[in-house]
């Protein structure tokens, strides 16, 4: 009788590992989602991940953002990777995104039951959001327009310093966050004779450490900043415009204009005694 009932208590062991074997190493749901953040602001990159439990041949994730009113904002189809997970990228703020509140987003693989949704609040939005390459701002005292993109905060100005050689940048800073800017040669670069040196950045006064692209017009550069930072400062060895050298074209061109018109009126600049 012992035999019997140790026997049946073993294949009922041996059955029960058998049924969850699968399941190991597995998520428990059949499609989880999630965002990096629990919160953003308008411009700010939401990075959207998930995991499914089991690979659907040919079948992307259908993804819904929804309002807080329930309006519709985004809907996108994501590819499913060989390692049965996906993400992608989108841009809080624009016409759609423009309320505070919580937002809901909603995925669906395949069928009705493989559906699952999480949540993130957004501080409102303007309806004016930078685009993957970013956007622009003009340089007082200039023709150029400077191309950026900023998370973690807004930029509100940039103002030109001859005298340093250096272009202030004025932000806004919620959270941590990047500005990655692009800055024509042509208005601010740093040399040592043909060679390209490297620029001093500072952040509320303090040295940072930044990444940089160049290009042959361009030098482009992300700069990391702290929750509450207020000023990036970019120093290098020139800035135009050169207000010295455009006063002395400005006085040799007054000077030729004063002896042509002293020519043709038989006007001495001399006073006569």
């Amino acid at each position: 009788m012992n035999t019997h009932l140790s026997v049946f208590a073993l294949s009922a062991i041996i059955i029960a590992s058998i049924g969850l074997a699968p399941a190991f190493g597995q998520i428990a749901d059949s499609i989880v989602v999630t965002t990096d953040k629990p919160s953003y602001e308008d411009g700010d990159t939401i990075l959207v991940t998930g995991e499914v439990r089991d690979l659907l041949s040919g079948y992307p994730v259908s993804l819904r953002v929804i309002a807080p009113n329930g309006n519709l904002v985004t809907i996108a189809q994501i590819d499913v990777g060989s390692d049965k997970k996906f993400s992608t990228e989108l841009t809080a703020g624009g016409a759609l995104m423009k309320a505070d509140g919580t937002y809901t987003i909603e995925v669906l693989y395949g069928t009705e039951s493989r559906t699952s949704e999480t949540t993130f609040t957004f501080g409102g939005s303007t309806g004016t959001v930078p685009s993957k390459e970013g956007t622009t701002i003009a340089v007082p005292g200039t023709d150029f327009m400077v191309s950026y993109k900023i998370t973690g905060g807004k930029l509100v100005s940039i103002t030109p310093d001859v005298a340093s050689h250096s272009l202030t940048i004025a932000i806004t800073a919620s959270q941590d966050g990047s500005l990655v800017i692009t800055l024509p040669r042509a208005l601010i670069d740093a040399k040592t004779g043909d060679q390209d040196d490297t620029f001093f950045v500072l952040v509320d006064g303090e040295e940072v450490d930044f990444e940089e692209i160049t290009t042959s017009t361009d030098r482009t550069l992300t700069i990391q900043f702290p929750a509450g930072a207020e000023e990036i400062e970019i120093i290098g060895t020139v800035v135009v415009p050169e207000f010295g050298t455009i006063a002395v074209m400005i006085l040799a061109v007054a000077i030729i204009s004063i002896i042509a018109v002293s020519a043709k009126s038989r006007l001495s600049i001399m006073p006569r005694y």
